[in-house]
């Protein structure tokens, strides 16, 4: 009970004492007992670390898994390194006298790797054992004193003064206790015989064989050994080597010989045949692993040998005669394993740091990489490459790692993943490779700006659209990723017309849909521009602009309108003709205006209505009406004609116009324009008194010049004849051109070169031209009309009421 509270005391004390450590370039050390409870205290890593424990989650403090059991771990909390595993030296670290834990700790931002060492210490938790708890031995009387019987040595699993440090055996009369050094190192009990026995006296013996280490508090093992004295064989077997040494291949085949051993023995008969056999302590691996012939002494291989596993077995065969009272004699074969290149490299990746953003200046660690061989020698020299041209490259600096590292910089709209193949080979013959495929992701930065579809866009609206109706939409792109690459759109502020162009349009910020916030009407607002931004939502953001012509598109929503000749009384205008009046006479010209434009604007005439049928015809092109046979008697002196003006848009608009023609006998000339006569004459004012003086002498001297130059013609014309032919008559009409040009009076009449023009004022005035031609030979004929009986000529035409109330007369 004293001991056992001394150990307790002892061990509570190891607990809870900070052991040794030192930093030495980088490396931690801590010494602890073995067998501490879970949660139990090591050491403050943080402190001895030198790192604030706000850093230690921050900087992301951990310790690197390794291949074996992590028994230690780190409160973020309070930087304490603590017990995670239960930790049994024995198991951990078996016979060797020092058993360190080797750990290593990584923190990031920036990068640091240190190394720490945890130094196992033994604790006295082991009593010493025997394979058995029974020794029998079988003893000739006929041995002599001094003679020495080996016996099974105990085993101890701790280490140092905790292991097996002595042998006691209890007082006897005939036998005492060595402890010889097996292999130098090894103690091992023999019983010494100190006076011959006696079977008839006593024949068994019991004996108490103590086996103590030096532990506090010490602990030890008893066997109990029985002794039966046997009848003399005095000679026991005998090996040529207490000890041999075999080496083997680790890839040695089932079966083969390992070694055959020969022990001899003196006595003849079956005193001197020996049977092998394994020793009672054998391990049972070794059991399974080799077989042992029980006659001939041979080891051979029962199963395949691994270098990595265990490169050392130790083999105890025990040889005994067949003789009575044999004794066993012992010797070890130590089979040493030989190490081939069987085992490729083993690559694993400890530490990743993914995803990498894509602007990371080359250099930047990607992974830590552990490449290990369990062969020994030259093959367990590793090598490691990147196999690919990949923008990375492994950093061998480190004695423990590999460092992947980047090479030159990345861009994730290129490449937004990486699979980097590590290809590590020994240097064995033919050598051995393993490959590891580290997958590397690259993150986004904002470091594109949206891009729109189009340089420009065009959209084309039909006018009278509907107030809120989608009327375009613009696309733009971003190759970031997620709120990188999310945009918005949105409308500059502009004029157009004087207005703010979001009183015409607005945009959807989503997703670039143009909504009309009016209707356009093409006749007031042919097209405008508008820039339209893009922004993604990075940090910080980019943006674009691109430029909107928006394109109003006629529609035919206006109709035609008659501005010549102006109606009088709604929509009815006055006009005379003269009923001597040649077929190609233009009676009078309509012209029309339509608001629209193209096809909607282009307008044609025609005549809806007529009162003779036959009698007029109008140009659907110009408006212009023109006789197309004389007038005849019968013909009605009012005429009511109904023109009609017409657009070619879909659906067709019109307009129409009715015209009531007088038909006018004699020379007196009747205007036109109803509407001057209509005329208050209190109205006129100083101006159009001028006005009417000066138009009037006009005509005069136009009417003397007209006199003179009838007497002319009529001169000519008695020097070569005065036969005059009706159907000779070349009295031309030529077309009417648009305002201010010449009008074709008829398609179908030949023009003669020689003619006079005479131009009213107005641009709306109408103008002719009267020839007076030749004919072929000497006659010559004017253009006239028989209009009585034949005796007089009278040259004549109808009068033109023009806008600017100018009269034109032809002659």
């Amino acid at each position: 009970m004293r001991y056992y509270k001394r150990f307790w005391l002892f061990k509570w004390s190891l607990l809870f004492c900070v052991m040794l450590f030192d930093q030495i370039s980088g490396q931690i050390r801590y010494s602890i007992p073995e067998e501490l409870q879970l949660g139990a205290f090591v050491g403050n890593i943080a402190d001895d670390l030198g790192l604030d424990l706000k850093e230690l989650k921050a900087r992301s403090f951990r310790i690197v898994p390794g291949h074996k059991k992590q028994y230690l771990d780190v409160n973020l909390n309070n930087g304490n390194l603590f017990i995670k595993e239960k930790i049994d030296r024995e198991n951990l670290c078996g016979p060797s006298t020092t058993c360190v834990l080797s750990l290593e700790t990584v923190t990031e931002n920036p990068f640091g790797l240190h190394d720490v060492e945890v130094e196992i210490l033994d604790v006295n938790d082991n009593a010493p054992t025997f394979p058995k708890n029974q020794f029998r031995l079988e003893i000739s009387e006929a041995a002599a004193p001094g003679t020495r019987y080996p016996l099974e040595s105990a085993h101890d699993p701790d280490v140092g003064t905790n292991s097996l440090q002595l042998y006691q055996l209890l007082t006897n009369d005939n036998f005492d206790l060595n402890v010889e050094k097996r292999n130098g190192t090894e103690d091992t009990p023999v019983l010494v015989l100190k006076r011959a026995l006696d079977r008839e006296t006593v024949s068994h013996h019991r004996l108490r064989l103590i086996a103590k280490d030096a532990g506090v508090p010490g602990r030890s093992g008893t066997a109990q050994i029985i002794i039966s004295v046997q009848d003399a064989n005095d000679n026991m077997p005998v090996f040529a080597s207490p000890i041999y040494n075999v080496n083997v291949l680790e890839n040695i085949t089932k079966g083969t010989l390992v070694i055959k051993l020969n022990a001899t023995d003196l006595d003849d008969g079956s005193n001197g045949e020996i049977i092998y056999s394994f020793a009672s302590h054998t391990t049972l691996r070794v059991r399974e692993l080799f077989s042992l012939d029980s006659k001939t002494g041979e080891i051979r291989i029962k199963r395949n040998l691994s270098y990595e596993e265990n490169n050392l077995f130790e083999i105890n065969v025990q040889a005994m005669d067949n003789g009575a009272s044999a004794v066993p004699a012992y010797c070890r074969v130590l089979v040493h394993v030989v190490d081939i290149n069987d085992n490729a490299p083993e690559v694993t990746v400890s530490t990743l740091f993914s995803p990498v953003p894509e602007d990371s200046v080359p250099g930047t660690i990607v992974a830590l990489i552990s490449a290990t061989d369990k062969d020994s020698g030259k093959y367990g020299q590793v090598e490691c490459k990147v196999t690919e041209n990949l923008p990375f490259q492994l950093d061998s600096s480190s004695k423990k790692y590999l460092t992947l590292r980047t090479e030159q910089a990345l861009d994730r709209e290129n490449v937004s993943r990486y699979e980097v193949t590590v290809l590590c080979s020994d240097s064995g013959s033919p050598p051995l490779s393993s490959k590891k495929i580290v997958l590397v992701k690259v993150s986004d930065i904002n470091d594109n700006a949206p891009c729109f579809t189009q340089p420009l866009y065009t959209a084309y609206v039909m006018e009278n659209n509907v107030i809120g109706a989608s009327i375009f939409s613009v696309s733009a792109f971003d190759p970031d990723l997620n709120q990188n690459s999310r945009l918005n759109y949105s409308i500059q502020l502009t004029q157009v017309q004087g207005e703010s162009v979001f009183n015409y349009v607005h945009i959807q910020s989503e997703k670039g849909t143009i909504f009309s916030q009016r209707s356009f009407d093409y006749e007031k607002l042919k097209n405008f521009r508008m820039q339209v931004q893009v922004t993604d939502s990075g940090v910080p953001s980019l943006s674009s602009t691109v430029t909107v012509e928006m394109v109003i598109l006629d529609q035919n929503d206006n109709a035609p309108v008659i501005v010549h000749p102006l109606p009088e009384y709604g929509s009815t205008v006055t006009e005379t003709v003269s009923r001597f009046a040649e077929p190609g006479y233009l009676v009078a010209k309509v012209s029309a205006t339509d608001g629209d434009s193209g096809q909607n604007a282009r307008l044609s005439y025609e005549i809806l209505q007529t009162t003779s049928p036959g009698l007029f015809t109008i140009s659907p092109d110009t408006g212009e009406i023109w006789t197309i046979r004389s007038i005849m008697s019968q013909d009605g002196t009012k005429q009511r004609l109904v023109i009609g003006a017409k657009d070619n848009g879909s659906p067709t608009l019109s307009a129409t116009l009715t015209i009531i023609l007088s038909l006018t006998d004699g020379d007196s000339e009747i205007l036109s324009d109803a509407s001057s006569l209509s005329e208050d004459p209190g109205s006129f004012n100083d101006v159009s008194l001028y006005l009417v003086i000066s138009l009037g002498i006009t005509s005069s001297i136009f009417f003397v010049v007209l006199i003179i130059l009838a007497i002319h013609v009529h001169k000519n014309r008695s020097r070569f004849g005065t036969h005059v032919d009706y159907l000779d008559t070349c009295c031309c009409f030529e077309d009417l051109y648009s305002l201010n040009g010449i009008q074709k009076a008829s398609r179908n009449l030949e023009i003669a070169p020689n003619y006079v023009e005479v131009f009213g004022g107005d641009p709306l005035s109408q103008s002719f031209r009267y020839d007076t031609c030749s004919t072929s030979g000497h006659r010559s004929s004017t253009c006239k009309k028989d209009v009585t009986s034949g005796n007089d000529e009278l040259l004549r035409n109808s009068n033109v009421r023009n806008s600017g109330n100018s009269e034109v007369r032809c002659f």
